[in-house]
């Protein structure tokens, strides 16, 4: 399910990045540091970074305009695939991530290509980022311009983000389960760009042609301060794959 090329740009531009203590707990958790898969990789924003700790990446996602925005490295290599169709070799992985992107995927093929993939006592870590807060009323205004949008499309599939990933099937031998947050300053233009990334945005735009984050912005940027703090909640959820006798 492809919901993300017509927005790529804004997406490369105006996602949230994932906080280092993230990234540090699951580093902890990987017993070597060869090889990683980032399925569903959109622009390689998580790649860049597993990057900068393995040998070697593979980054895979539907989205071929997605992938043309991604930060090329010499150890990434980006790949257009299905998460439910890889063409990797059996027990190649690590550390297997899937950030921002599960809740798209069909569980029961992908997860048989997870436990495939992976290395005997490899790592599979599942990323996601919640609605943003801020210190204002905008909060609630935000929220509520949310679920108008995801009411009418995707629902199935955001429900799955806005609990946390916690509801997702997940069959396999837990490590944990970890929050964080994601704090920025943002301007009244990073927040309209981060509202046309949305996928339920995009579709409200083919169907009825026009944008509805227009209402919305010109409404929060009466008080909306030049710059203002925003958070998103980002939560991790940790699985020990193929383990052995001694994990």
């Amino acid at each position: 399910m492809d919901n993300f090329s017509k927005q790529s740009a804004l997406y490369a531009r105006y996602r949230p990045h994932y906080p280092k203590e993230l990234l540090s707990e699951i580093y902890g958790h990987v017993k070597e540091r060869k090889r990683a898969w980032d399925c569903g990789t959109g622009n390689g924003q998580l790649a860049e970074k597993l990057a900068l700790e393995f040998e070697n990446v593979h980054a895979t996602d539907i989205s071929e305009e997605q992938l043309k925005y991604a930060v090329p490295e010499s150890n990434i290599n980006y790949i257009k695939s299905s998460a439910e169709e890889p063409i990797f070799e059996s027990g190649m992985f690590d550390l297997i991530t899937v950030a921002q992107a599960i809740h798209w995927f069909d569980f029961e093929n992908f997860y048989k290509e997870v436990v495939r993939t992976s290395k005997k006592d490899g790592v599979f870590a599942v990323i996601g980022y919640g609605r943003l807060t801020t210190d204002s009323n905008a909060t609630k205004t935000i929220s509520d311009f949310y679920d108008k949008m995801f009411r009418s499309h995707f629902t199935e599939n955001r429900e799955y983000l806005d609990k946390g990933y916690k509801t997702i099937p997940f069959p396999f031998l837990e490590i944990g389960y970890y929050e964080f947050a994601a704090t920025y300053n943002w301007n009244i233009k990073d927040l309209s760009g981060y509202m046309q990334s949305w996928s339920a945005v995009q579709k409200f735009r083919e169907i009825n042609g026009f944008d509805p984050t227009d209402g919305i912005i010109t409404e929060l940027s009466k008080d909306w301060k030049s710059s203002q703090t925003v958070r998103f909640p980002v939560f991790l959820r940790l699985a020990r794959i193929n383990p052995g006798a001694d994990t």
